[in-house]
């Protein structure tokens, strides 16, 4: 077994605290991965205080990885010591249901292995990546490509395949237009990557505060959502809207900005059930519809997409004692864009 620093939570009020953990002995297809930097998400935190239910302490967050190889087992073959990998969200699956089938593991219908807070087949609860080292089965590392530093690329494998499967499932591109609620951790992503694609992309914020970053970042247009004209001027707009935040926002009035056939798809998740009239669906033959991170293949896809168009996260590198107060930055919205913890400081 490999001893590994960690950052705990014990409690769902109990600040994370610095343990040692051991990692499962290396299998004949297992990965032995040092990790270099690890992404703050806010899933990490709602799991960490146990927002949504379910968590079995203690638990080491993290699912945005990456790292380098340190040890193979005996029958890996897509990687070897000293590769650039990474991990997101997920490190196993059935791999006989439909969705498996498909290389959509995301959506495994016996339920996917998360990175963290996950029983696994043994019986043992996974250990996220908020640590030195992680073992995860070779089927479920990915390739880091030379061409993005491993700080900015950490936050793509739960961010950047958050953006990048929905804007590919949907058709965004060249002639198309797409608009991102949010100018945050994840909306900043999509809007360069909505861009990369050859999207006509827009900003709709809060406020103007961002536009200056969002339009350095790829956004043709930026529009604040507490402006009422905003709603009158962009009425039956665009192809396709991505909803970031998990605030509750008024989805109706937001509907009401898409074209005919056009779709409003949710990845922030409110609390509160989503409100929408009839009416305003039946309009235009609008669509509501959600969306989780893309499968392995798919997350592979957008990590090569990434380097070939020189697209990463934007990020604060930050110390390992500085993770809670990180945490309350973030529920502050204090961060542009998204915190990576550097490993070395563990």
């Amino acid at each position: 077994m490999t001893s590994a620093t960690a950052y705990t939570a014990t409690a769902p009020d109990a600040p994370l605290e610095k343990v040692t953990i051991e990692r499962r002995e290396l299998g004949p297809n297992d990965v032995l991965i040092e990790v270099k930097f690890a992404g703050i998400c806010h899933s990490d935190i709602h799991t960490a205080r146990n927002e949504w239910g379910g968590t079995t302490y203690p638990v080491v967050p993290g699912h945005e990885i990456a790292g380098i190889v340190s040890e193979v087992g005996s029958d890996v073959s897509k990687h070897k010591v000293g590769d650039r990998v990474g991990v997101g969200c997920f490190v196993d699956s059935c791999g006989e249901c439909e969705a498996c089938r498909a290389d959509e593991e995301q959506y495994c219908s016996k339920g996917v292995t998360a990175t963290y807070n996950s029983k696994q087949a043994d019986g043992t609860i996974t250990q996220g990546g908020y640590s030195t080292h992680i073992v995860v089965t070779e089927g479920f590392v990915l390739s880091i490509p030379e061409g993005i530093e491993l700080d900015v690329a950490a936050p793509l494998l739960c961010a950047g395949i958050t953006l990048y499967s929905p804007l590919k499932h949907w058709g965004a591109g060249p002639g198309t237009k797409v608009a991102i609620i949010g100018m945050g951790g994840l909306g900043h992503v999509g809007v360069k990557i909505a861009n990369a694609l050859g999207a006509e992309v827009t900003v709709l914020s809060q406020s103007l505060s961002k536009e200056e970053d969002g339009k350095r970042l790829g956004a043709h247009h930026y529009y604040a959502t507490s402006d009422a004209a905003t709603f009158k001027k962009l009425r039956g707009e665009f192809d396709l809207i991505i909803n970031t935040v998990s605030a509750e926002i008024d989805m109706d009035k937001h509907m009401s900005l898409l074209a005919m056939n056009g779709s409003l798809v949710i990845l922030g998740l409110p609390s509160e059930p989503i409100k929408v009239r009839g009416f305003t669906l039946a309009a235009n033959r609008r669509s509501l519809a959600g969306s989780m991170v893309g499968g392995i293949a798919q997350t592979q896809e957008m990590l090569n997409f990434c380097a070939e168009h020189h697209i990463g996260a934007e990020i604060e590198t930050i110390a390992a004692d500085k993770i809670n107060e990180a945490y309350e930055r973030v529920l502050k919205s204090d961060v542009r864009y998204r915190f990576v913890i550097d490993a070395k400081t563990f």
